[in-house]
């Protein structure tokens, strides 16, 4: 059984054109496989604009040349890829925020289609409807990669307590989030967010966030991080691009699960969350 995983996350400026974008992850996947990394995250929609009005435009079926391009760099380096996210489109015309996940010999493994949409009014500072061109997924994901169970889900989802430790109920030893924080809610409830969630239910978290770009409309926070079960920073980005790597170690995952062990000490005859987990493990989307 793996105890050990070397992990990274590409904190990568986005720009407009899709190609531009590819061309850096590639880059960015080279370099961090080359420095030993065996699971490497891109940030929430790594190939195009954070841009609502344009998520139709920078759509792509599944299979399509971003996810092509991930399986193939997955194969080729040797590593499993959490392609961050892409916008996609399904055979009806729905169009999806989604992470894919691939293995080391370039299979699909995982695939997250996110939950919660981020629709906000923030007066004199920021408005958001991700729901105006984008239609909701529903349901939890888990992945399995070197005997290591990880939960997904993207950015928003991170918010929703209940989402994270359904996940963690379900097995996850991993949180897995990219995401895109603003200069608002970054600020304020980034690092907040993440280590809270990683102390609450004793998992490590990796936060994959893009670079900031002064010329976007939609400005990124930056600051992907690593979280430990205990809560420390393992390793933290600033607002530029860069490459960050960590070392997760599932002894001290166990370690801090039996010396304080409130995922056995919950009251479930007090509280419990509304959702069945003796169901099937839904299939990956078509």
């Amino acid at each position: 059984m793996t105890t050990q995983l070397y992990l990274a996350i590409c904190q990568m400026r986005v720009d407009s054109d899709k190609k531009t974008n590819i061309d850096q992850a590639e880059e960015m996947i080279k370099r961090a496989a080359g420095s030993g990394a065996e699971v490497i995250v891109l940030p929430e929609v790594f190939n195009a604009p954070y841009q609502t009005d344009l998520f139709p435009q920078y759509s792509e079926c599944y299979p399509g040349p971003s996810t092509d391009f991930l399986a193939r760099q997955a194969s080729n380096n040797n590593v499993c890829i959490v392609g961050g996210s892409i916008i996609e489109k399904d055979a009806t015309g729905n169009i999806y925020n989604t992470s894919f996940v691939f293995d080391n010999s370039g299979n699909l493994i995982g695939r997250h289609r996110k939950i919660h949409l981020f629709d906000v009014n923030l007066p004199g500072r920021m408005t958001f409807k991700e729901s105006d061109t984008l239609t909701a997924g529903s349901s939890l994901t888990l992945f399995g990669y070197k005997s290591i169970s990880f939960g997904l889900m993207i950015c928003y989802d991170i918010r929703f307590p209940e989402l994270s430790r359904a996940t963690v109920l379900e097995g996850a030893q991993v949180l897995v989030i990219p995401a895109a924080f603003n200069l608002t809610s970054g600020p304020a409830h980034w690092e907040l967010l993440m280590r809270s969630r990683a102390v609450d239910n004793q998992v490590f978290v990796v936060a994959a966030s893009p670079a900031r770009n002064t010329d976007a409309s939609y400005q990124a926070w930056g600051h992907s991080m690593i979280v430990d079960p205990w809560g420390n920073i393992l390793a933290k980005a600033d607002e530029r691009e860069e490459i960050i790597m960590a070392k997760l170690d599932f002894a001290s995952l166990k370690k801090v699960r039996e010396e304080l062990p409130l995922l056995k000490q919950r009251r479930q005859d007090l509280y419990q969350l509304n959702y069945d987990s003796t169901a099937e493990t839904p299939k990956l989307p078509v």
